[in-house]
């Protein structure tokens, strides 16, 4: 099931206007260092300068997300706001399907963060905007402590994030569903090269449109930062849904709808290919869109239209 394609953010995604950097230095005085007018007079960072984008994301959590504190090692990955803000959106629009149009809020709606990274992104945005409660994975002991200091330094996150550390390398929901747990939604931002070799390539074809070109491919700076397994693995993004796929059915019954990003549209036949395997009950393909990148997220469930609405009804004390 494809929805239509969309070029603006989701409505309720407070950067669809863009970057006041006037009120964003009040906020983080730090970021005047970065902000200048670029060839065309329009006020901006240099978006290939990790420490400058970095800065400006501390800059929009402490403005707009209720935070008093952020940061994260050198080297870590830094995502872009607007477009991980994109996804939270359209995945409370998914879970006000069949709950009177109404999107849940408050800490009963539980979420899980396969990969939560040393940023806590999604769990801080997901916390401010609607008020959720979340778990984050990751198999970096590193990402888990900076989140898990993140999280313990705001109030915002203080009672409504848990780290969990992913023991296992090649287990997604093994080690990290316990017994008894359910969950509203998973989401994830997979990994998306299948090798370093490939992350560096891109990264150079990027540098190159904005005429930022590096002498060596292999001296590349990656603007946004990022380990290892937060930007290749083997097989790339299509494999990592695929076998997070074939691992939910073991978890069918402890969470409503699955989803994960997928940024490359030619990865949408193996994961659908994958989701008739496993006799889903459902799925989407969920567009979105940053300027002009165009990005989707896949959602599966194993529960009928009737099921999910019993389980809403029972979170939500809604009546019809």
């Amino acid at each position: 099931m494809q929805s239509v394609k969309k070029n603006v953010l989701h409505h309720r995604n407070k950067h669809i206007n863009g970057y006041p950097f006037d009120l964003l230095i009040k906020t983080l005085p730090e970021l005047t260092n970065f902000v200048k007018p670029n060839q065309f007079g329009r006020v901006t960072i240099d978006f290939t300068d990790p420490l400058a984008v970095k800065t400006l994301n501390k800059a929009l959590l402490l403005h707009y997300y209720q935070l008093s504190y952020w940061d994260i090692p050198d080297n870590y990955l830094c995502p872009p706001i607007p477009g991980r803000a994109d996804y939270i959106h359209y995945l409370a629009d998914l879970l006000a399907q069949d709950n009177q149009n109404q999107t849940p809020i408050g800490k009963q709606v539980r979420i899980l963060d396969i990969g939560v990274g040393a940023n806590a992104i999604y769990p801080i945005i997901g916390c401010a905007e609607y008020g959720w409660s979340f778990v984050g994975s990751d198999i970096n002991p590193t990402s888990i402590k900076v989140a898990s200091l993140i999280a313990k330094s705001n109030e915002l996150l203080k009672n409504s994030l848990q780290c969990r550390l992913q023991p296992n390398n090649d287990a997604i929901f093994e080690n990290i569903i316990k017994p008894k747990e359910f969950y509203l939604a998973t989401l994830c931002n997979p990994p998306f090269h299948n090798s370093k070799q490939q992350a560096q390539a891109s990264a150079y074809i990027k540098l190159q449109k904005l005429g930022k070109l590096s002498s060596e491919k292999d001296q590349v700076v990656l603007n946004f930062g990022g380990q290892h397994a937060e930007l290749w693995c083997k097989g790339g993004e299509s494999a990592f849904v695929a076998r997070m796929i074939k691992e939910s059915v073991k978890y069918k019954t402890q969470c409503l709808w699955f989803t994960s990003l997928v940024s490359k549209k030619e990865s949408l036949s193996i994961i659908k290919k994958q989701l008739k395997n496993v006799a889903v009950t459902e799925y989407k393909i969920v567009a979105m869109a940053q300027g002009q990148k165009i990005s989707r997220f896949a959602a599966w469930t194993f529960f009928d239209r009737a099921q999910q609405k019993l389980i809403k009804k029972s979170l939500f004390n809604f009546s019809d």
